[in-house]
């Protein structure tokens, strides 16, 4: 038998404890809310929190300050009012240590219970919105979290009001109760709104999904009709990355007199429609794009991501300069999709591709900020726009758009119609989602696409991307066999370069000067009251050119801050351009191949 000296059996008892600590499981806290819904009819959700198993000395909760894919400060905690904290009956403080912190002292405390109700008045995909009809949780302005905690599961109960039916969202269910929800983590609660009320809810399978659709607000859609459109979407999307990677996944959709716009999530999507749209073909054509677009999400953004979006900081700005091809491509691929799927015809999809063209061409600020930085400055202008905006910026969803189709056509160019910009995004989600577990990089994304074109892509990227070059655009669409010619290439119509919008008492108030025209050269401003021109008084916008020519000098009176004024103005030519698609004659069999794998046609 050996001995062992008083130090190495010191070492030795040490050792053995540090392996009983470690074999020892840690239990985490648990986390349950429950939402009930007494004054709905003043738009409140009243939220009690419970964190039990508590073994710190404090608590910091905290509120997101905005929502994943909608990319402003929105500020969620100014919608809470009346925290208080309890613990073994007895009341806590909770006191406000920052804008969306609540600081708890838990010392000898295991389980804290917080109450708090939040203001939901606000219509949008991206926001909150409780009334006696229904309750709209966008739950990153709902549930606070645990500081350090977001990786921990939690559970939600909802109480729903009065005659309150259903619970539409892609959590899990707790057993057969839809009312118990359940969370793995933070991220995937706040990627997972909950609609309660009395939707409208029917479902369809594809791609081996099921999927549920919750109509709220009624209208006059028709189910049969969505159900299997909506299955053509799915399926064409599935076959861009070749496989579906829910297992449920659900649409919310509020129709109101007026509605647009969605978000997109894991696993759902939000949409906002006007519950009479889909009685025109235009408007039900419309909404299928919506439809496409949010959808496409779940793999382009939701999973195949830039790098820096994932995991989420909460409480600050998560930039970015490729929401070019978050966004960009998404809208892209919102028709393409729809064409691929033969929704609409090739004319009708050449048509809004050269709608995109228009909308890029014909925004002063697209000569003024570069792509990648437009993407990059999201969180200061993108959603605050002002009354120059458009003279400053251009929309990474427009112009993105164009810039996907044109590296579309440089692969389907290079490969004979044989690979497609649907490779590189295959690609690059088996590469970076499923194969590295991570996001990309902008160099990464850059790389893939030259790997399927074959071509290095500095140029590009320097003059499209990254710069203010005038786009090329038939070289591009020549590839497939078209090009675009400019309806109003030989007009010289004169403009004031201004917008205004009719106010009470029919004054004409000037929104928007147009950079470079008549207006912003000699001096008219937004919020001048255009009262006459030439001594006329001012009844109609549309007819204020009338018998006026290029170079004509006017003097237009204007009320500014109420003080008149006359300025003297030389009228310019109306610049805009009107781009439509025509074929070139005499197509090529390369022409014609790309062009068959571009249209399906």
């Amino acid at each position: 038998m050996k001995t062992f000296k008083p130090l190495a059996l010191a070492y030795l008892i040490l050792l053995l404890m540090k392996i009983s600590t470690a074999g020892a499981a840690v239990v985490p806290p648990k986390i349950a809310y429950k939402v009930t819904f007494p004054e709905a009819q003043a738009h409140y959700a009243d939220i009690e929190m419970t964190v039990s198993g508590l073994k710190q000395p404090t608590l910091d909760l905290k509120m997101p300050v905005w929502t994943p894919g909608s990319y402003l400060i929105r500020e969620f905690a100014k919608n809470i009012e009346s925290l208080t904290a309890t613990a073994n009956g007895k009341a806590v403080a909770a006191p406000k240590t920052s804008k969306n912190t609540w600081h708890i002292n838990t010392t000898g405390i295991s389980t804290v219970v917080v109450k708090y109700k939040v203001y939901s008045f606000e219509v949008s995909v991206r926001t909150s919105f409780v009334d006696i009809t229904h309750g709209f949780l966008s739950t990153t302005g709902i549930f606070l979290f645990p500081k350090g905690m977001l990786n921990q599961p939690s559970s939600i109960k909802i109480i729903p009001y009065k005659d309150w039916t259903t619970v539409s969202t892609s959590l899990e269910k707790v057993g057969d109760d839809q009312f118990t929800l359940t969370s793995p983590n933070f991220d995937i609660l706040y990627d997972s709104p909950i609609e309660v009320g009395t939707q409208d809810v029917f479902g369809f399978d594809a791609a081996g999904v099921k999927y549920e659709v919750a109509m709220y607000g009624g209208g006059n859609y028709d189910k049969e009709r969505l159900k299997k459109d909506m299955a053509k979407v799915v399926e064409a999307e599935t076959a861009v990355f070749g496989e579906n990677p829910n297992k449920h996944y659900t649409f919310i959709v509020h129709n109101r007199a007026r509605g647009g716009g969605g978000l997109e999530h894991l696993s759902s999507t939000v949409l906002g429609a006007s519950r009479e749209q889909y009685g025109s073909e235009s408007g039900y054509i419309n909404f299928l794009g919506l439809v496409a677009h949010e959808h496409f999400h779940l793999w382009n953004v939701k999973r195949l991501r830039p790098i820096v979006l994932g995991p989420f900081d909460y409480e600050t700005e998560n930039y970015t300069t490729n929401l070019w091809i978050a966004e960009g491509f998404t809208a892209y691929y919102q028709n393409l999709i729809r064409r691929h799927a033969e929704l609409y015809s090739v004319d009708s999809y050449l048509g809004d591709a050269v709608g995109d063209i228009n909308t890029v061409e014909n925004q002063p600020g697209t000569k003024v900020q570069p792509l990648a930085e437009a993407s990059f400055d999201a969180w200061i202008k993108a959603y605050r726009p002002n009354e120059n905006s458009y003279n400053t910026g251009i929309s990474y969803y427009d112009k993105g758009a164009v810039v996907g189709m044109l590296l579309d056509l440089e692969i389907m160019n290079a490969t004979g119609g044989k690979q497609s910009l649907d490779d590189v995004m295959k690609y690059m989600y088996n590469t970076y989602y499923k194969g590295k577990k991570r996001g990309y990089t902008d160099a990464e994304f850059k790389l893939a696409f030259e790997k399927f074109s074959g071509k290095n892509l500095d140029d590009f990227y320097a003059k499209y991307i990254n710069g203010l070059a005038p786009i090329d655009y038939n070289k591009y669409l020549g590839y497939a066999g078209y090009k675009i010619t400019d309806q109003l290439a030989d007009s010289n119509n004169p403009t004031l370069g201004v917008s205004a919008s009719n106010q009470p008492a029919g004054k004409k108030i000037v929104s928007m000067v147009l950079r470079d025209g008549a207006g912003w050269k000699d001096g008219i401003s937004v919020g001048d009251e255009i009262v006459s021109v030439d001594g006329t008084p001012v009844t109609d916008m549309t007819t204020l050119m009338n018998g006026r020519k290029v170079g004509d000098k006017i003097t237009v009176a204007v009320i500014r801050d109420g003080k008149p004024y006359s300025l003297p103005v030389t009228l310019l030519r109306n610049n805009r351009v009107q781009y439509k698609a025509e074929e070139l004659p005499n197509p090529t069999a390369q022409q014609l191949a790309v062009r068959k794998k571009w249209l399906k046609q």
